[in-house]
């Protein structure tokens, strides 16, 4: 929709952390009522380019920013980000900032929230009101009806799945009154299909009553089907800004990477000559599972039950909020668990992250802030960490073996290695990993558990939210340390084609149970059964290819 004036420009827009240079002269507008889709590689600058607009305090703690902002048709420098959100910008951010304990509807309206008045409140100030829950709960229920989905207004936070937690995120920005425009940082990326799709109308509703959105994903496709417009970051520049009308998915990735995507696009010819079924069945059992139920908030495991093959890559994939990462998390110790998990013929104890640690299994979560990383240390304290405590590594005898003492230098060259091998990003080994971009972020929890060595490794959510070429390098990595160190990888993804390209067999759960077991090379629309609940009596048994 175009304007006469934008509700934002951006001008000349320039960064630096710590003498590294993340943006420089970025300049394009958004109209009212117009949807920009705003995309490049990890590191490009796309995050740190919101904090600015956002007035994140990390922006002006680090030297502040070159160039100008214009919002509403005035020039903008927001000190705070409750500036931004008085001004009427509502912001998405890809990492959840909600509060657990707290329910919905208190998350949506936290700090805007309705009171009771009463003569006392009157003669004594605000600070005795009492929430008036009603008018709250309805308040919330408005701003969900928008998003066209059903949440429980009254449901903990931390009980839900998590493409309920991202939609509360954005009903919360939804719910205030005057926004004018919303920045969505990887909307989609912890949304099942049919949730992106409601998602994705609801933005053109919103779209169409005027609100200007900025659409920042790696869900390419996405971008061209919802924007009206593309701005493309590479290396702290744009790079372009065009119409998405008209354009390709292979078109903006090649803009974004500066090569073309087409030979990465394709699945691996070798990985149409990977093993079949017969072959994974000819090889050892490494991990058996039986009867394992887990109680995993939004993800329950109810019963199941499977078999790994040594040296091979298994694809554990579903609907959101069916278990698949339950699995994961209960045989790692992270969630509470029951049943039968045997490794090598021998049993792991489970609800013992470090039993499970010292039987040389090794995990990297979906939740890479929360569980994978400590944020406020270096790059080579957070690679080293696991290896340090459980297997002794990077660790010098001291007085004849009496003392052991860390060796920092065997772990700088550690992390070294690794942000080569992975193309991490950043100023360093020392660099702060809470200072990374997400797709970083996340090659640095690879790197944690690759120094492991581990016999089994499980992956959970290995590229979510990252760019296409990290994707690719993710992907790639996974299936270099499966074939040239024989490492057993369990690997669980939200995105069928994405199992299919790596993966020998792929389990569907489907309410917490494997509902069937199919190889790579099975139709699409076998999987698509599977997803959907297939009847267990008819159609299961002929789908299932093997415990």
């Amino acid at each position: 929709m175009d304007s006469a004036e934008p509700i934002l420009s951006l001008k000349g827009i320039g960064k630096s952390f710590y003498g590294n240079r993340v943006l420089a002269d970025v300049s394009f507008d958004v109209g009212a009522g117009e949807i920009i889709g705003l995309v490049g590689e990890n590191g490009a600058g796309k995050s740190t380019l919101m904090k600015i607009l956002f007035g994140m305090p990390v922006i002006s703690e680090t030297g502040g920013f070159e160039g100008s902002i214009y919002f509403n048709g005035k020039e903008a420098r927001f000190k705070t980000p409750f500036d931004a959100l008085d001004a009427g910008i509502g912001m998405v951010h890809q990492e959840f900032s909600l509060i657990p304990g707290f329910t919905t509807t208190e998350n949506i309206l936290l700090n805007r929230e309705s009171l009771n008045s009463s003569v006392l409140v009157d003669v004594f100030g605000p600070r005795i009101s009492t929430l008036d829950r009603a008018t709250m709960e309805s308040r919330a229920k408005s701003a969900i009806a928008k998003l066209g989905v059903t949440l429980d207004p009254n449901m903990l936070i931390k009980e839900m799945p998590v493409g309920h937690k991202q939609f509360t995120e954005i009903a919360r920005e939804l719910c205030r009154e005057n926004v004018k425009l919303i920045v969505l940082d990887e909307p989609t990326a912890v949304l099942t299909e049919s949730e992106a799709e409601v998602l994705l109308s609801t933005l053109r509703l919103l779209a169409s009553e005027g609100i200007a959105i900025i659409f920042i994903s790696h869900r390419l496709r996405e971008v061209v089907e919802l924007c009206d417009r593309v701005v493309v970051l590479r290396d702290g520049h744009k790079i372009e800004d065009f119409p998405a009308k008209g354009s390709s998915t292979k078109q903006i990735a090649s803009l974004m990477v500066g090569r073309s995507m087409e030979a990465q696009a394709k699945i691996d010819a070798a990985s149409a000559a990977r093993s079949t079924q017969s072959d994974s069945d000819a090889r050892e059992t490494i991990l058996s599972v039986e009867n394992l139920w887990v109680d995993m908030p939004g993800e329950t495991v109810r019963n199941v039950n499977l078999s790994v093959k040594k040296g091979e890559i298994f694809g554990i994939g579903g609907l959101a909020g069916q278990g698949k990462l339950g699995i994961p998390n209960g045989i790692m110790g992270l969630s509470p668990a029951g049943g039968s998990v045997v490794l090598n013929g021998t049993p792991v104890e489970l609800n013992a992250p470090r039993a499970a640690l010292e039987r040389n299994m090794a995990f990297v979560s979906e939740d890479r802030r929360g569980v994978g990383l400590l944020l406020d240390e270096g790059i080579d304290w957070n690679i080293a960490f696991t290896a340090m405590q459980v297997q002794n590594q990077f660790l010098k005898p001291i007085l004849g073996g009496l003392f052991l003492w860390r060796s920092d230098a065997a772990m700088s060259n550690l992390a070294e290695e690794y942000i080569k091998l992975l193309e991490i990003k950043c100023t360093g080994p020392g660099q702060r990993a809470g200072n990374l971009s997400g797709g970083n972020q996340q090659k640095v929890c690879l790197a944690k558990a690759f120094a492991l060595r581990p016999d089994v490794l499980f992956v959970s959510e290995p590229t979510r939210g990252i760019d296409i070429g990290a994707k690719h390098l993710v992907l790639d990595t996974l299936k270099k340390y499966n074939s040239e160190y024989g490492t057993t990888i369990v690997m669980v993804s939200s995105e069928l084609e994405e199992l299919r390209s790596v993966c020998d067999r792929i389990a569907i759960v489907y309410e917490g149970r494997i509902e069937g077991i199919l190889p790579h090379t099975a139709p699409i629309e076998d999987f698509g059964i599977l997803m959907a609940g297939a009847d267990r009596d008819e159609t299961t048994v002929a789908l299932v290819g093997g415990n």
